[in-house]
């Protein structure tokens, strides 16, 4: 008698002591079992390896591959660059990409639990979300991470605070000593926020050059026009405002000039305003920017992991993409 045959469904039941149809919705709705459940359910796979068969047959049966995308359920255009990027380095291969938003905490751990059992997909890129050293366990996939480094994944990264220090120092030679923070808030709670470590940079170099920065100068705002524009108007409303705002995103940095537009401010003879990203629309409006390049970050990944996919010998990369300062029309 064989006794190393591959576990099967009834195995997983017997370890995990919850019936066929529960685990059959584990395996396929995952958000509609309670946490408990689902854990002991996942332990049992983990440790019988239990590979779904219907999956794994579908798996071989299909003539293209797919990659999948864990992305945040948010608009911002930094995220939709970046999957242009992704978008357009897939579309040269024989890949198609499946792209799951998420949209709470609970949402993102799902899909780590499941992705890795229904054998669907041929490699996975995480953007800009956060993933602890148990899913990575978990994971048995070639997986690429965007923006946040893990020593056992490979991973595309910018480095946020040098890119605070750049905007801080490029104001700070045109020769500012009133220069305010603008930043978002609306990131959901579950993903990756930049813009502290862009403040922090930002901190760090007016210290050094011994530039206060009054709490009055650092603004946080959702990330809408109009919230920002209203947040841009009172720093400019103050009775010393600012003479150079940073703009810890280009789409805030709009705001900032729309804002001054309205209150007669002239751009950048009387204020001087720089973003963050290098979005298509700062060129449109000649902002001064950091740029990261959000399109490459996308097609970069998809390189890297295409790579792993051919050969899973191959070694983690942690790729660090440069920040550079674009000089344009607002400062």
């Amino acid at each position: 008698m064989n006794n190393h045959k591959n576990p099967t469904i009834y195995d997983v039941a017997k370890r995990s002591g919850v019936s066929i149809s529960t685990i059959s919705r584990v395996l396929n709705s995952p958000d509609k079992v309670n946490a408990e459940t689902r854990n002991k359910v996942l332990d049992a796979i983990d440790s019988l390896g239990f590979i779904p068969k219907a999956e794994a047959r579908a798996r071989a049966l299909r003539q293209t591959g797919r990659i999948g995308v864990i992305t945040p359920f948010f608009t911002a255009p930094s995220f939709v660059q970046r999957l242009r990027g992704i978008a357009a380095a897939l579309a040269k291969e024989n890949f198609e990409l499946v792209i799951y938003t998420v949209e709470t905490a609970a949402h993102l751990e799902n899909y780590f639990a499941s992705i890795p059992l229904t054998g669907n997909l041929d490699g996975l890129i995480v953007m800009s979300l956060p993933i602890s050293d148990a899913n990575v366990k978990r994971l048995n996939i070639p997986t690429v991470l965007i923006e946040y480094p893990n020593e056992t994944l490979s991973c595309v990264e910018i480095d946020d605070v040098a890119g605070g220090r750049i905007a801080a120092d490029y104001l700070i030679k045109k020769g500012h000593r009133r220069i305010a923070f603008l930043g978002d808030t609306d990131l959901p709670e579950y993903a990756i926020h930049p813009v502290g470590q862009r403040l922090s940079g930002f901190r760090q170099a007016l210290a050094e050059a011994g530039i206060e920065l009054p709490e009055s100068f650092v603004r946080l705002a959702p990330y809408t026009q109009a919230q920002t524009r209203q947040v841009a108007a009172e720093l400019l409303n103050l009775p010393q405002p600012p003479t150079a705002i940073f703009a810890a995103t280009d789409f805030q940095a709009l705001g900032v000039l729309k804002a001054a537009r309205q209150l007669n401010i002239r751009v950048p003879e009387q204020l001087a305003v720089v973003g963050f990203d290098d979005l298509d629309m700062a060129e449109y409006a000649d902002l001064t920017t950091i740029r990261q390049h959000l399109d490459e970050s996308g097609r970069l990944a998809v390189e890297i992991l295409l790579g792993r996919i051919a050969d899973p010998s191959r070694p983690v990369q942690h790729i660090h993409l440069p920040l550079t300062l674009v000089e344009r029309e607002t400062a």
